[in-house]
């Protein structure tokens, strides 16, 4: 596990080992400077010519100070200074003076001339950048991507792009490899913000980790080695130990979804799973997956709401541990009732997904059945329908949008796209740094229901199966993409690579 800090927490790290530490601001930039120069210095050769943008905050002194490096190593880098120079930082104008005495190039921008650059070092914006980039300073950065650097690095964070959100300001520069402080950046992990940052390297510069101790550290994501989160399985054990999955999914002739998350509850370590779902689906289902037990219902009962029915779904609901509601269930108006049956009726963790949420969606006055146990993994279009925003508002504010529906009714919000976010029940967002374009394809998220639920069964509580869940279905993906490359994957494959990685926690 790793922490993802916003632009305001680094700074107030900044600041916290600045005044309360005493390491001096100098220092800290040197070795800032010394960690971008020797990244520069593994891509580029002593007749490249390397541009060095810098602004006129402590970003720019950091750019200046790696110039410097860089020339006294005899390489060919010209610093480029945007903005006003008298406005300048302590720190960005003693960097100056240093650079001119050392005999660096150094140039205001108005006295550039454009032509060919090899190598760009993006120092012109920081983390603090909080307004679209206008005036001189876009003029500016149109001019650089212009003349097509054909290798940019960028300084903390890429030009333009929103330390806390991954939004371009305006315009933004695109860099190969982002050299960042510290700690990642929120915006770095987020779109279009990942994008823009290429490879993102984290050097240490020597900040105490009593900075970081001292931040409510809420964004967070998993990495290899976070596998042994998974339960163990004891020795001594047998098939209860391990959770009973109860998969509400599937309508007539849909039961790819119930099959795919029920499977994928296996495959996670579940010692039962049961598929409940209409009856004309129960030959397919156990002729696909024999292991599960079939229990089917007539949708006409559910739509009438009948004895019958009640004290049937009652008693699935009794038996489970965990529980998987809504992957294809369709939207016939008997689904509702369903879902509020479910709802009512279940005191375990329930993992809400599909046409479950287009349910909650039609009949709002649903989530007054929400409890702390509840775990819901819209997809951008169901989270318009649930919280009536556009998809394109979702987009640009995921981790607010998700944080603010997880806060609202106090539940678990698994908000899928190119990133996913986790709003965890528990205050903490989980920010996905696996998965790929590959994995959009119709099953994938019936998987991850199943993943998540498997989790729970084997005894994790909510947060850490919804985070632990959306990592492991990820590097599920990414296994599959490194087999089949971007186009071929299917979501059966996921459930089917989900041992290998389970197999690293044995190591």
């Amino acid at each position: 596990m790793r922490y993802l800090v916003t632009g305001g927490q680094m700074k107030e790290v900044d600041r916290y080992t600045i005044e309360k530490i005493g390491i001096p601001s100098l220092v800290l930039m040197e070795r800032a400077a010394m960690a971008v120069a020797e990244e520069v210095l593994k891509h580029g050769k002593k007749t490249d010519r390397i541009w060095v943008l810098c602004g006129s905050g402590n970003n720019g002194a950091d750019g200046i100070a790696a110039a410097r490096m860089l020339h006294l190593k005899g390489y060919e880098a010209s610093v480029i200074l945007a903005g006003n120079k008298d406005k300048g930082s302590g720190e960005y104008l003693t960097q100056i003076s240093i650079a001119e005495k050392t005999g660096v190039k150094v140039m205001e921008f108005s006295d550039f001339i454009p032509g060919k650059c090899d190598i760009l070092v993006d120092a012109l914006f920081g983390v603090g950048l909080d307004r679209d980039i206008l005036g001189s300073y876009r003029e500016i950065l149109d001019a650089i991507v212009r003349c097509r650097p054909e290798f940019t690095v960028a300084v903390d964070i890429p030009s333009g792009i929103h330390s806390d959100t991954g939004q371009i300001m305006g315009a933004a520069l695109c860099a190969d490899v982002t050299v960042t402080f510290g700690c990642e950046k929120l915006g770095t992990m987020l779109y279009p913000g990942k994008e823009y940052s290429g490879k993102v390297l984290v050097a240490d510069i020597g900040f105490p980790q009593a900075g970081f101790e001292r931040l409510k550290t809420e964004y967070f994501t998993l990495e290899p080695g976070d596998e042994k989160l998974v339960p163990e399985r004891p020795a001594y054990s047998n098939k209860g130990d391990f959770g009973k999955v109860l998969v509400v999914a599937g309508a007539p002739g849909m039961s790819g979804a119930a099959y795919l998350s029920a499977l994928a509850a296996y495959r996670t370590g579940a010692g039962l799973v049961r598929i409940f779902t209409v009856e004309e689906n129960r030959a397919i289902l156990q002729t696909q997956l024999p292991e599960a037990v079939i229990t089917g219902y007539d949708p006409r009962e559910t739509g009438a709401g009948t004895g019958n029915f009640i004290e049937l779904l009652r008693k699935q609901c009794e038996w489970a541990s965990v529980i998987v509601l809504g992957p294809g269930l369709g939207q016939e108006d008997y689904v509702r009732n369903l879902v509020e049956e479910v709802l009512t009726n279940a005191y375990v963790p329930i993992i809400l997904d599909a046409d479950g949420l287009n349910a909650i969606a039609k009949s709002p006055e649903l989530t007054s059945y929400f409890t702390e146990n509840i775990i819901i993994t819209p997809h951008l279009g169901e989270m318009a329908r649930l919280t009536g925003s556009s998809v394109e508002t979702i987009r640009k504010h995921l981790v607010a949008t998700a944080r603010e529906y997880a806060d609202r009714f106090g539940i678990t919000c698994i908000l899928k796209d190119a990133v996913t976010i986790g709003a965890l029940k528990d205050q903490r967002t989980y920010v996905s740094a696996s998965g790929n374009s590959a994995m959009a394809k119709a099953g994938a998220g019936d998987v991850l229901t199943g993943i998540i639920a498997g989790l729970l069964a084997l005894g994790l509580e909510e947060s850490e199966a919804a985070a632990l869940g959306v990592w492991l279905h990820g590097r599920a993906g990414d296994t599959v993409k490194e087999k089949y490359g971007d186009y071929s994957l299917l979501a059966r494959e996921l459930t089917e690579e989900i041992h290998t990685i389970l197999k690293e926690r044995m190591r």
